[in-house]
C-alpha cells in the first residue's frame, strides 16, 4: 500500500487545518493518511508515504497530519505501520517521528 502526496493529495500542501487553507494536513489525515493507514493495520500490510515532488512541507502540514494520527493510535503501531520514501528532503522521515513520537506529550 502506498500514498504519494504529489500524486494522490497535492503537489502544494498547505498549512495545518481546513479552515487556514486548501491541502491542508487535516484533511490529508482525515481522507487519505487515516483510512489507508486503518486498511493497512487491517490487513496486516505495510503503508508507505512518499513524500517527494511536493514543493515543500509546512512543519505544521506534517504535525497535524502525522502528530493527528498518532493522537488517535499508538506511536508503536504507528511506527510498525509505516514506511517514508523522501529522497528530495531526506530529513522529513526523521522529523515526522518526532511528531509522531511526541503527538501525546502536548
Amino acid at each position: 500500500m502506498a500514498i504519494s502526496v504529489a500524486r494522490d493529495f497535492s503537489q502544494t500542501p498547505g498549512p495545518r487545518s481546513r479552515e487556514e487553507g486548501d491541502f491542508s494536513g487535516e484533511e490529508f489525515l482525515k481522507t487519505l493518511l487515516k483510512p489507508q493507514f486503518i486498511a493497512a493495520v487491517t490487513n496486516g500490510q505495510k503503508l508507505m508515504i512518499d513524500l517527494d515532488g511536493t514543493e515543500g512541507y509546512a512543519t505544521s502540514f506534517l504535525e497535524a497530519a502525522f502528530g493527528g494520527l498518532a493522537r488517535e493510535y499508538e506511536a508503536s503501531q504507528i511506527l510498525d505501520t509505516i514506511t517514508f520514501k523522501c529522497e528530495d528532503e531526506p530529513y522529513l522521515a526523521q522529523e515526522i517521528t518526532k511528531y509522531i513520537r511526541d503527538a501525546r506529550k502536548k
